[in-house]
């Protein structure tokens, strides 16, 4: 809360400021104005000050958006304890290192606090960042009233609030928790991740609808704390947006051992809140194909990990020109700059992050903000969105860059390369710093073109697979080859050594590269995670 009142006596503060510039001889207040601050928001005012820019950001809620306060920084703290947690009760895993402990126990409301108050370290670390640089905080909802005016202010507030002007303007307003429908949230028996990471209580048994990042990552937690889990998902197979193979040897470690069951190829068609240590939850599962009611679960908590939806409305986008499309996404073309109803580029405007449905990953959003700012400099810029990495920070992680094996061949047949590709894999188990670590459970794959050596994709499933992937992401960035990398130094014995090996395990025909267009042009683009 002081927190909040320092930044409201600020932008008070501020408020005369646009009229300053403005008797300065500036056509506009900014040069840039940011509708929301989360990771995208923030990594867009860095480069544009650098870049020379006068910025403003406008939010109306949290300093750090979804990713700092409702979902990656948090679930990363109650990732790392309830982790240790799983670490000292493995006492077999403990006793081959000639370890002993005892009795291991934890504190839930510890825990608990240890993410909020990370998650409120790192938004006050953003925040100095950007007052360090000069850009200036409003406080407020955004909301377009023009091609170059936004007005912003809080519901209920007469203190706060004004409109403001801008040469370029950058919508960067993320996204909620998609919620089915038939799914009422109580916020106690029946949640979302936002309510899920307050660890307000550990559910005896809790189903989780959704088996991707979220569902699986929360099912990290809860069965470390002592929970029973049971996935429902509406796909065939879990974690169906993963590369298969992966998909299958993750299941085996993180799923198959644990107190997890789940129901695959079925909805949560309506689900009945109950009472926490009174009533439990009843939740109907309906067959995704036949639509019959199959069968009814009664477990003490749900938790909705279906994914997300965008936050675009109030936007007032038509005065630009611009809509949403049905599902609430801001259409962009690969510049990020807005369409308007009829197709055309809307001048100025800019949208990044969950807001476009591209990638809905912070670190997407961005590097979508660093690529808006240079094409609003004139330095035309595209971002390649197959070379974003993503991770999935269970117990050991998931991680990969591009194509997994299915589309990367599918693409291969579409493009009239189908024989050429190629796939190379190594294990864990030969890598020294993993068997020191008593940790060899894991493999990682790369797909690629055997006569031009572009690397397709690189999924990986073992120790530290989060911190690992960068230097195959950054590779497939830079449009470096296999044998560009393959002649890479890598210290021993370290895990990076995994990635060495599957490098040097790659074989490109001899002689020149054939000419060919590369198949990261051709290949569809990452939509919403």
């Amino acid at each position: 809360m002081r927190s909040r009142r320092l930044s409201v006596r600020q932008a008070a503060r501020r408020r005369a400021l646009p009229s300053v510039l403005a008797q300065a001889g500036h056509k506009y207040d900014y040069d840039l104005v940011i509708i929301g601050c989360g990771v995208g928001g923030h990594g867009a005012a860095l480069h544009a000050v650098e870049s020379g820019l006068r910025v403003a950001i406008i939010e109306g809620h949290d300093i750090g958006g979804t990713c700092v306060n409702r979902g990656c920084v948090p679930s990363k703290a109650l990732l790392a304890a309830s982790g240790r947690v799983r670490e000292l009760q493995n006492t077999m895993h403990l006793k081959s290192m000639g370890i002993q402990v005892g009795s291991v126990s934890f504190e839930r409301q510890p825990i608990a606090d240890h993410a909020t108050n990370l998650a409120s370290t790192i938004q006050n670390n953003l925040k100095r960042s950007l007052e360090a640089i000069g850009v200036d905080i409003l406080i407020g909802s955004g909301k377009l009233t023009g091609p170059h005016t936004i007005k912003y202010n809080l519901p209920g507030r007469v203190d706060v609030g004004g409109e403001v002007t801008a040469r370029d303007i950058i919508i960067a307003t993320g996204s909620v928790p998609f919620v089915p429908p038939g799914i009422p949230i109580d916020g106690k028996t029946v949640f979302t991740s936002d309510h899920a990471l307050k660890l307000e209580w550990v559910p005896n048994w809790v189903a989780i609808i959704g088996s991707g990042y979220i569902g699986l990552e929360f099912s990290d937690v809860y069965t470390a704390l002592g929970s029973e889990v049971t996935f429902i998902e509406a796909m065939e197979s879990l974690m169906p947006g993963f590369d298969k193979e992966i998909a299958k040897l993750a299941q085996r470690i993180l799923i198959n051992p644990r107190k997890i069951d789940y129901h695959t190829g079925v909805l949560a068609t309506k689900v009945t809140p109950g009472v926490p240590g009174v009533k439990p939850v009843l939740v109907e599962l309906t067959d995704f194909k036949t639509k019959q009611v199959v069968d009814t679960l009664e477990v003490d908590a749900v938790l909705v990990a279906t994914g997300r939806a965008p936050f675009t409305q109030g936007l007032n986008l038509a005065a630009v020109g611009a809509e949403t499309d049905r599902r609430g996404f801001i259409p962009v073309n690969e510049k990020m700059q807005v369409l308007g109803k009829d197709g055309k580029v809307v001048p100025h405007v800019y949208c990044i992050g969950d807001a476009n449905g591209k990638y809905m990953l912070a670190h997407a959003a961005s590097a979508q903000g660093i690529s808006a700012v240079e094409n609003m400099c004139g330095r035309p810029h595209e971002l390649n969105h197959l070379s974003v990495p993503a991770a999935c920070f269970t117990h050991p992680e998931v991680s990969f860059v591009g194509l997994t094996e299915e589309a990367a061949r599918e693409a291969a047949t579409a493009g009239g390369f189908g024989s050429q590709v190629a796939v190379v894999k190594t294990s864990f188990k030969a890598n020294s710093k993993a068997l020191a670590e008593k940790e060899g459970e894991g493999m990682a794959k790369m797909i690629y073109r055997k006569d031009t050596g572009e690397i397709l994709g690189v999924h990986i499933f073992g120790l530290h697979a989060a911190d690992l992937i960068h230097e195959a992401s950054n590779a497939v960035a830079t449009r470096q080859t296999v044998n560009d990398i393959k002649f890479n130094v890598h210290a021993h014995p370290t895990l990076s050594e995994v990635l060495d090996e599957l490098f040097k395990g790659a074989h490109v025909k001899a002689g020149k590269p054939a000419k060919a267009p590369a198949a990261m042009d051709t290949a569809k683009q990452p939509v919403a995670a």
